[in-house]
């Protein structure tokens, strides 16, 4: 890797610095559209001292046959198990003759295009296992995209042009992670492509938290949100939430309170009560707008709220959707099945807030419109009045709404619904009063918050991260 080297944007001029380095040499294995990347190559001259072996194994016994079973052919492990014995093979032949001078890599990817017979999704998976250094242990990157072009040909062309930005950025600008990722989308753009899973791994990426990379996909728009599991494991979003039942709570989550959790608890038994006996996914969703500390993102901030998510069980996604409605779109591309939102009666007074669709010809009505599909709900916890003491609940919200007979009718379809609090002393203190308390130490904030989240911030000393809370929004309180 040469870590001068120059930004070169240019499809064929990346091909072609590839090439002229003879000491990278490799196989280029795709499935799905064609050998556009290798195409690329090829074209660029001098591709014999970069390309040992190019391949398409199209047919799917002969895939199998190959790289092994498999229940789909456009999925994460079918392109590890590409890459896997891609690479073996190239290693087991060449290393005795030229692997003290040489770093070996793997190209491949697997993809389905637009076809005019199905009408299923343009998307694959595609990565690189490739040496840095001779004869030293591999590295993985690996991607998920999603392809717009309204035409297979446009789409395979974008594919090639990805691919050639990922092998050129490997070798060159891998560990500049920003930058990398900004050239993903060198020749291309957001109408185009979305790259909404992107993983490093290996030796020399062992300081790379996925975490943080898929916070950057978000931020620099290569993708309107990202997903990692409890594990920190970077996902796609089809490999959890494919037809599968969804509870969302959007927040903060500084710190994850235990009300947090209580509100999650009420909206599952809920959904088993009305609809299904099947768990739902659950899922805790940070927006980008709740990330940024001036002009710019607090990655160990974000990383702090991550680890507290994670200790409660919960998946994490971070977006940058602003509006709900827009958040459902996204969880309807990847789910029919039953979606609910988990919120409480300030946010809910926020999306009754007419000014916020000014820009929608049909205003709050076509926003409510599109947020509530026939499959999505909303779990409603009320809140502790500071002046009463009393719970106040969707109907006290709505005295004196313009908007309280739309609600009405929606709570009559039970796409609106009330959570029962069984905890009213946990509403006593709000996420900030809860974050002040731990900044100052108080000997009673423990109380407060799950007994994971707790032991999180006493092992990560976390007071002083939290010191700089700052009251947000309603919308994004509890």
């Amino acid at each position: 890797m040469n870590p001068a080297a120059p930004r070169i944007t240019d499809t064929l001029e990346k091909a072609r610095a590839v090439n002229q380095v003879r000491s990278q040499y490799g196989t280029f294995a795709e499935i799905g559209a064609g050998q556009e990347v290798a195409r690329w190559f090829f074209r660029a001259g001098g591709a014999s001292g970069t390309i040992a072996k190019t391949i398409s194994a199209y047919d799917m016994t002969i895939s199998d046959t190959i790289y092994g079973p498999a229940e789909r052919y456009v999925c994460r492990s079918r392109l590890q198990s590409m890459l896997e014995y891609e690479f073996r093979l190239l290693v087991e032949r060449l290393d005795a003759k030229r692997g003290a001078d040489t770093v070996f890599f793997s190209f491949a990817d697997t993809v389905t295009t637009r076809s005019f017979k199905y009408h299923q999704e343009a998307h694959g998976w595609m990565g690189i296992r490739f040496q840095l250094h001779p004869r030293t242990p591999p590295n993985d990157i690996i991607l998920h995209v999603r392809l717009f072009d309204k035409f297979a040909l446009q789409q395979q062309e974008a594919l090639g042009i990805l691919g050639v930005n990922l092998i050129y950025g490997a070798f060159n600008i891998s560990r500049r992670t920003s930058e990398f990722i900004e050239s993903l989308l060198d020749g291309l753009n957001t109408e185009r492509i979305n790259i909404d899973m992107l993983k490093f791994s290996g030796p020399d990426f062992a300081m790379v938290d996925n975490r943080v990379v898929s916070l950057i996909l978000v931020n620099k728009g290569l993708t309107r949100a990202a997903m990692f599991a409890p594990s920190g494991e970077v996902i796609q979003a089809s490999e959890v939430m494919y037809n599968k039942p969804l509870l969302i709570e959007r927040g903060t989550f500084r710190p994850i309170t235990r009300v947090n959790l209580d509100m999650l608890a009420g909206a599952r038994e809920i959904y088993h009560q009305m609809d299904s006996q099947t768990d739902p996914v659950e899922i805790l969703e940070i927006s980008t707008r709740n990330l940024v500390t001036g002009n710019t993102v607090d990655y160990e901030d974000f990383l702090f709220r991550a680890d507290m998510i994670a200790s409660t069980g919960k998946l994490t996604l971070i977006s940058d959707y602003s509006e709900f409605y827009r958040l459902v779109e996204f969880f309807n591309t990847y789910t029919q099945a039953h979606i609910g939102i988990v919120l409480g009666t300030p946010t809910l007074s926020e999306i009754l807030q007419e000014k916020y669709y000014a820009h929608l010809d049909g205003g709050i009505l076509e926003s409510f419109g599109r947020l509530f599909k026939k499959n999505v709900r909303l779990y409603v916890y009320p809140r502790l009045s500071r002046e009463t003491q009393r719970l106040e609940g969707i109907e006290d919200l709505l005295q004196g709404n313009p908007s309280a007979p739309l609600v009405r009718y929606l709570i009559a379809r039970k796409q609106i619904v009330e959570i029962q609090v069984k905890q009213p002393d946990l509403l006593r203190l709000s996420s900030r009063e809860v974050a002040e308390k731990i900044q100052r130490n108080d000997p009673d904030w423990p109380q407060y918050v799950p007994e994971s989240v707790a032991e999180i911030i006493r092992k990560r000393k976390a007071h002083s991260s939290l010191c700089s809370f700052q009251a947000e929004k309603t919308a994004s309180s509890v």
